[in-house]
């Protein structure tokens, strides 16, 4: 069984990330609003980034992380920009709104 990490693009262009073990009936539940919170008041929502891991614990932890991490830090991710990422976390001052 696969574990997904997943990250969200909102319709007021915010982020939302979250992990579940069935990506594509995760993102049809956002879209018809039957994840109560968040997402629920800011649909349509856009995948715009996952991972697989090879456990829920290991998903669940990586989305704790990039909940945490700053919009730009998340564009990054979005980017496949790894050595950004690094130099954010480096330096914090750089990491803007």
């Amino acid at each position: 069984m696969h574990f997904w990490t997943y990250l969200l693009r909102c319709s007021d262009g915010s982020y939302y990330a979250g992990h579940t073990d069935q990506i594509d009936a995760r993102l049809a539940q956002h879209n018809a609003g039957l994840v109560p919170g968040y997402t629920a008041k800011r649909r349509p929502v856009t995948l715009v980034w996952c991972d697989v891991f090879p456990t829920s614990d290991d998903a669940f932890v990586f989305e704790r992380r990039i909940r945490g991490w700053t919009r730009a830090k998340k564009q990054a991710l979005i980017a496949g920009d790894w050595e950004r990422i690094s130099n954010l976390a480096r330096n914090r001052q750089g990491e803007v709104g």
